[in-house]
């Protein structure tokens, strides 16, 4: 089921994309894996460059881990996603697989056109944009926020720069009593 619903939703971007296509089909009858940790997805390359489900006990080329919680972060940048993946297996499939993730794009606007018209669409991927930033927004405000809670009024973080002039003042410290104790060696060898 989750390799099928995957597998047709990166056909509709591929369908778009005559180059993917391309580089995909040179790697034809190849197995990738796509392991999410709960969920994993096997879909195999047909030779037109489109993908088709897996659902069969056949070795995967190449299998690419990421984390769950590593899930955000890649969707908020795709020029770094496989960065925080564990690719194993075939690397030039895996390469291929890099440049598609970076290069194809959701033309969610293009696609909402077709059921509820241009303007319509405009209005809805815009919304949803909007909706995004603000989210993200609010995010950041509550973050920073409690930070400064925790810090200022109910004190149970320490800001960096405390931190590294306590540190300063214990390693003057430890320098001072270790003179300290060699000038009171030096005094008590002179006796």
């Amino acid at each position: 089921m989750i390799s099928t619903s995957f597998s047709l939703a990166v056909n509709h971007l591929l369908a778009r994309e005559s180059w993917a296509r391309t580089k995909l089909a040179a790697h034809a009858g190849k197995i990738a894996c796509f392991d999410a940790g709960v969920a994993a997805a096997k879909v195999k390359v047909a030779a037109d460059g489109l993908l088709q489900a897996v659902s069969g006990d056949e070795p995967p080329n190449v299998t690419i881990r990421v984390r769950l919680a590593d899930l955000p972060l890649i969707m908020q940048n795709r020029e770094r996603a496989f960065s925080y993946a564990r690719v194993e297996g075939d690397a030039d499939f895996a390469n291929t697989i890099s440049q598609l993730s970076q290069g194809l794009h959701w033309e969610a606007e293009e696609d909402f056109a077709r059921w509820v018209g241009d303007i319509a669409a405009a209005r809805m991927v815009q919304g949803a944009r909007s909706a995004f930033d603000a989210a993200q927004s609010t995010q950041r405000r509550l973050a920073e926020n409690l930070a400064e809670y925790f810090i200022e009024e109910q004190p149970m973080l320490i800001r960096p720069n405390a931190v590294e002039d306590f540190a300063s003042e214990v390693a003057r410290l430890r320098d001072d009593v270790e003179r300290l104790g060699k000038r009171i060696e030096k005094l008590q060898g002179s006796r």
